[in-house]
């Protein structure tokens, strides 16, 4: 049995950053890891194998070992994790009718030991709610970095605001798909 660990800061409500652990058969297979917050829908897909007493970095340490309860194996799964760069205004808005970009970037727990390199990143718009989604230029900015551009309506055209879906792919085949309902709004 390999007992995987991921540290999931403020992903499912938590105060203070909770642990998240599981146990995946041994067999290394394709996974399916889905959470939603507040409205936002993460949707991982990442392969995982059997861990090592290795694969676990000594900076942070498999949760049996602190807690004494469980000595299996473990490490983190590679999950690529988006943070985003909306350049908001200070009332968290964005000016209708007007071209605006944005700034994603994937990114890993930190101890992952062997990092994937995020290799695509595919962006979709919707300001009817999510009843249609657009897609949204987007292009390479530097390591895990993209940019989208995103035109926007005129305001009474995106009254629920803007959403976005951002789908990723790494050089290790694994994926996320998240949705945020409404990003921002428009003034």
């Amino acid at each position: 049995m390999v007992l995987a660990a991921a540290v999931m800061l403020g992903l499912s409500g938590c105060k203070g950053g909770d642990v998240v652990s599981y146990d995946l058969p041994a067999q290394s297979a394709r996974y399916t890891f889905e959470a939603k917050t507040n409205d936002v829908k993460t949707v991982w897909q990442y392969t995982s194998a059997k861990a090592t007493k290795d694969d676990a970095p000594e900076l942070s340490p498999c949760m049996g070992d602190v807690v004494g309860s469980n000595k299996a194996a473990c490490r983190p799964e590679p999950l690529i994790f988006l943070r985003y760069d909306f350049d908001l205004a200070l009332d968290n808005t964005l000016k209708a009718g007007e071209t605006h970009e944005i700034t994603v970037v994937g990114y890993y727990q930190e101890s992952l030991t062997a990092l994937p390199k995020v290799t695509s990143l595919k962006a979709e718009t919707t300001f009817d709610g999510g009843k249609t989604w657009r897609p949204a230029t987007t292009k390479a900015a530097g390591k895990n970095t993209f940019t989208t551009t995103i035109k926007h309506p005129n305001r009474n055209q995106a009254a629920e605001g803007v959403g976005l879906r951002i789908s990723a792919t790494d050089s290790g085949g694994n994926t996320v798909k998240q949705t945020l309902p409404t990003a921002y709004t428009l003034r």
